[in-house]
């Protein structure tokens, strides 16, 4: 009795595993989880802990063990989705950036948003104009610091924040002067509402960027915003795509399609090529859940779709989650006190000894980056002007961005600087968010990396896998499967093998499948009392009366035969 209680006891713990879920202000929540818990349940959990309501702007990501990064889906069991040995660690981010963040009806969403795009500032996905740059960080710095106290805060004290990949000594001293002058008196909340006012007026609001390379073989990025779908090639974003007038997605390996419904019923098809074939589903998967979540009215005109072709099944996936609009309709009817916000490590005011191991440094965890090598893009003008392009929104920006790197490491004469793999620091970064505004001169660096170049910095989710230096240290090279090209591992060659296989084989079945569905209509024919020239030629054949009295005939007798004799029993009962 006592061993059968162990072994069930020990059973039941089997069937339950640690989670640890990154939080966006660094934090983690740890919980267990059953064997068979949805992705849905662990997100409440997350929600509950947060006191959050209007979560559905919010998702969970996490990274496989071939370094591809998903959300995870709620409908599914979280254990089946991660594929990797436990305690899981996941990160929690926004999913869906609002149409407009300071409409959120309450502040702990607009906090947890706040969150979302500091750290876009921070790892380069939103690029802006210096004077841009520096008002946004100056919004941070008196969210963090409060208002300026000269007693408190000695000259340079902004220099002690990282705000940006990397910045210069003059948008230091342009930060500091716009804290002093013109934010004094607003609280945390005001700031942080101000700060989501102007970030939502940048173009690269909420872009998630996915590396791509265009028919061409260009270096781009794809990504999906609150408006539509985005194209991203260097620093500038070269096409945009309202969602009214995405007609359709399809991916099918490596391949991308995206279909566009334009004016005079005018149909373009764009065309892109991901690194891996997974990299291609996820996304195909984003594109899909953003293009639902964004422009349907009702959730339940939400449908499932299809990537497949005539013979082959394909994917298959379903937006599962309420759309935008009926999010903003329920955010209406929240009637609560606000929770309280703990904000991480505020103070309205700190010295600048504090500053210097304050929250700040510590908000956006330094982590390991690949080797990054930015290509010099020719033909931007003969890529909007091609056949598969579409018209080119005018950008507000027409300052190009200036990529800045180590004096050491440039090779003047082709133009190429290479920042090895190390720990990531803010001083190497290729890309700075901010930009002088009066640079006319596009610097792209290149290197290609599996033969997949990349130009705008991805903030390492795979973070989320490597929780101390030593296994990042150990990890190093592991993540450059991010961006990789043709190449790969031995695990991704074999599983793209496998699959080739499988499609072969699927190929070989539907073909004999179509002969012998073709054959029988061919024999029902030629035995029917259809009288045509054809058939008549046919039944004359010597072959054809063979297989009429040698094998037809006695089918059809033994199957009538069978027929009578089930017809019979059935009428005896």
């Amino acid at each position: 009795m006592l061993s059968r209680w162990m072994s069930g006891s020990s059973r039941s713990l089997e069937r339950e595993y640690s989670c640890t879920v990154r939080l966006l202000d660094d934090s983690e929540y740890t919980c267990t989880i059953q064997r068979d818990a949805k992705g849905q349940y662990l997100f409440d959990l997350l929600c509950h802990h947060l006191n959050l309501l209007e979560k559905d702007y919010f998702g969970i990501r996490f990274v496989d063990p071939d370094k591809q990064r998903h959300w995870l889906e709620f409908t599914k069991s979280v254990v089946k989705q991660l594929r990797a040995q436990p305690p899981f660690t996941m990160c929690f981010r926004v999913k869906f950036y609002p149409t407009d963040p300071a409409a959120l009806k309450e502040e702990i969403t607009r906090y947890l948003v706040f969150l979302q795009i500091k750290r876009d500032l921070y790892h380069g996905r939103l690029l802006c104009k210096t004077s841009d740059a520096a008002l946004l960080a100056a919004y941070i710095l008196q969210a963090e610091i409060g208002d300026y106290d000269p007693g408190k805060h000695p000259e340079g004290y902004s220099s002690k924040f990282q705000f940006f990949p990397k910045h210069s000594e003059k948008l230091e001293r342009k930060i500091a002067e716009i804290h002093k002058t013109e934010l004094s008196g607003q609280t945390p909340a005001t700031s942080e509402l101000n700060f989501l006012r102007k970030a939502q007026t940048l173009e690269t609001y909420g872009v998630d960027p996915h590396p791509c390379k265009d028919v061409s073989g260009n270096a781009a990025f794809l990504a999906f915003t609150p408006f539509g779908f985005v194209v991203l090639q260097g620093n500038k974003r070269i096409h945009f795509i309202k969602w009214n007038e995405v007609a359709k997605m399809k991916f099918e390996g490596k391949t991308f399609c995206l279909y566009v419904s334009q004016k005079e019923e005018k149909k373009i098809a764009l065309t892109y090529f991901a690194p891996t074939p997974e990299a291609c589903k996820h996304l195909w998967k984003c594109g899909i859940e953003n293009q639902a979540f964004y422009k349907l009215e009702k959730s339940s005109q939400v449908r499932t779709v299809s990537s497949s072709n005539l013979f082959f099944k394909g994917s298959r996936f379903r937006y599962s989650g309420r759309v935008a609009k009926e999010v903003m309709e329920s955010s209406a009817k929240i009637k609560r006190e606000p929770p309280e916000i703990h904000r991480a490590g505020l103070v309205p005011s700190r010295s600048c000894p504090s500053i210097t191991h304050g929250p700040r440094l510590s908000s956006v965890p330094r982590t390991r980056r690949r080797a990054v090598h930015i290509s010099i893009m020719e033909g931007l003008e003969s890529l909007r002007d091609s056949a598969h392009s579409t018209p080119v929104r005018s950008t507000s920006h027409s300052d190009t961005f200036m990529s800045h790197v180590r004096s050491s490491r440039a090779e003047s004469s082709e133009r190429v600087a290479v920042i090895s793999d190390e720990m990531y620091s803010p001083a190497d970064s290729v890309l700075p968010t901010p930009v002088a505004e009066h640079s006319l001169e596009l610097m792209l660096l290149s290197r290609q990396i599996n033969g997949a170049p990349c130009s705008i910095e991805e903030e390492k989710e795979s973070e989320a896998n490597t929780p101390t230096a030593t296994e990042a240290d150990e990890m190093g090279g592991e993540f450059k499967a991010l961006c990789q090209g043709v190449g790969g591992n031995g695990g991704t060659q074999a599983a793209q093998v496998n699959k080739f296989v499988l499609s072969v084989l699927r190929l070989l079945l539907v073909t004999v499948g179509l002969l012998f569905v073709l054959l029988l209509l061919l024999i029902i024919l030629t035995e029917s009392d259809l009288d045509t020239a054809f058939f008549r030629d046919i039944r004359q054949t010597p072959e054809f009366e063979q297989f009429h009295y040698q094998y037809f005939c006695p089918l059809r007798r033994w199957f009538a035969c069978k027929v009578r004799s089930v017809l019979s029993l059935l009428i005896d009962t």
